[in-house]
C-alpha cells in the first residue's frame, strides 16, 4: 500500500505560478513510477505528467512548456511546478503512485487539490 498526500493548490490569476506537491509513505520501495492527473466535473480525468523512477518524464501536450514535474527521493516527494497558468488549467489534480505487487500493477490515488485559475 501506498499513502499520498498533495498540498499546494490554491487560486492563482492567470499567467501566475503554483507549486504543487506530493508526498508518499508506505510501500515507497515498491512505487516505479509517479504522476499527476487532472480532473473537472463531468469529464474524464487527464493525465498531466508522470515521472519514472529513473527519472524519465512525459507531459500531455496541452501543458508541455509549462509545467514541469520533478521527484524529491530523500523526502519521498513529487512536485509540480506550473507556469503560465490558463482558466482553462482550472481543475482538482491528483497525484498518482504506480506499483508492482506480486507482478501486478496497481495504482494509487492522493485525495486531490483544488487549483482555480481566474481570467
Amino acid at each position: 500500500q501506498v499513502q499520498l498526500v498533495e498540498s499546494g493548490g490554491g487560486l492563482v490569476q492567470a499567467g501566475g505560478s503554483l507549486r504543487l506537491s506530493c508526498a508518499a509513505s508506505g510501500s515507497i520501495s515498491s512505487i516505479i513510477g509517479m504522476g499527476w492527473s487532472r480532473q473537472t466535473p463531468g469529464k474524464q480525468r487527464e493525465l498531466v505528467a508522470s515521472i519514472t523512477s529513473s527519472g524519465s518524464s512525459n507531459y500531455a501536450d496541452s501543458v508541455k512548456g509549462r509545467f514541469t514535474i520533478s521527484r524529491d527521493n530523500a523526502k519521498n516527494t513529487v512536485y509540480l511546478e506550473m507556469n503560465s497558468l490558463k482558466p482553462e488549467d482550472t481543475a482538482v489534480y491528483y497525484c498518482s503512485a504506480d506499483v508492482v505487487i506480486t507482478g501486478i500493477p496497481h495504482r494509487f490515488w492522493g485525495q486531490g487539490t483544488q487549483v482555480t485559475v481566474s481570467s
